[in-house]
């Protein structure tokens, strides 16, 4: 039975994983570029809300203020490490200087937060920090199955708009080829920063949800997120949506297992063992292609 809760606990974990890995695997197998100020998005939106609510706001305005703030980061990220950079240096940057730039970005939003609010860890006092019910001896919080449930409706709606709207197919268009979508009439420079709102909101969202749940924050929970995050999308197969799913719930199992056979002094071993043993047997991943941005969504 205790087994049994822990896969349910590592699944609940897993919804916050699926989430962060699905926003780096929207920039990756669209723009080809390995975002690295998703973690500072995530980040940023679980001190802004933990900051409103200390403030005295509700928790429900305090998590808005995270999110908008998050999103407009994400904006900031695209108009200078892909927009300009790509406006400035053409095919040059493809693909260190974003991933530098972003990389940068990270570092100075971690510092800014620091700067504001210093280093330790804070507590956040979560409205359902006691909602929970038990089945047959199994107990789910309800804040963690919300958050399942929404990571699942949210991808299976974004792989939705992907498939069977106008925005979709241009998406998919500059996944496929970015220079042969232009000359189809797609606006590349209107249609990639919603590639970053979409980033920015499923980073905020997770990020909220995550502080909802275990009510606590600080500057660095992204960089944890984050490492978690890529190494469920990489098992899951780069660049493919559903592969970021089933990556992210499988890395939160393994994470929460982990912890209960062996301690949290070796959590990252089993998660990045996993992970190389992915690699060396399919490189591809569980469900991706070889090709970045070929046939993802």
């Amino acid at each position: 039975m205790l087994i049994l809760q822990q896969i349910v606990n590592g699944l609940m974990l897993g919804s916050v994983y699926v989430m962060v890995a699905v926003a780096f695997t929207l920039t990756i197998g669209m723009l080809n570029f390995l975002n690295f100020t998703i973690p500072a998005l995530f980040m940023v939106a679980a001190m802004i809300t933990w900051a409103a609510t200390a403030a005295g706001f509700h928790w429900l305005v305090a998590a808005a203020f995270g999110m908008i703030v998050a999103i407009l980061a994400s904006l900031v990220i695209e108009r200078f490490t892909y927009r300009y950079m790509k406006a400035k240096y053409g095919d040059a940057t493809e693909h260190a200087l974003p991933l530098v730039s972003s990389l940068g970005f990270l570092i100075i939003f971690e510092h800014v937060v620091i700067m504001i609010w210093g280093t330790d860890p804070m507590t956040f006092n979560s409205p359902f920090a006691h909602a929970k019910f038990e089945i047959s001896g199994i107990i789910f919080g309800i804040p963690q199955l919300i958050s399942l449930a929404l990571s699942l409706v949210l991808v299976f709606g974004l792989s939705l708009l992907l498939k069977k709207t106008q925005l979709g197919r241009a998406l998919r268009s500059i996944a496929e080829k970015p220079d042969t979508a232009t000359l189809m009439g797609v606006d590349v420079g209107k249609i990639v920063p919603v590639v970053f709102v979409m980033t920015g909101f499923l980073c905020a969202l997770a990020g909220i949800l995550f502080t909802v749940n275990y009510q606590h924050v600080s500057p660095y929970i992204g960089d944890h997120v984050a490492t978690n995050a890529i190494a469920g999308m990489v098992i899951g197969g780069l660049g493919n949506i559903w592969g970021a799913i089933a990556g992210g719930l499988l890395i939160g199992m393994v994470e929460v297992l982990s912890i209960h056979f062996w301690g949290a002094d070796i959590i990252k071993v089993p998660v990045w063992t996993l992970m190389l043993l992915i690699l060396v047997f399919r490189p591809a991943g569980l469900f991706g292609h070889t090709q970045i941005g070929k046939g993802k969504f």
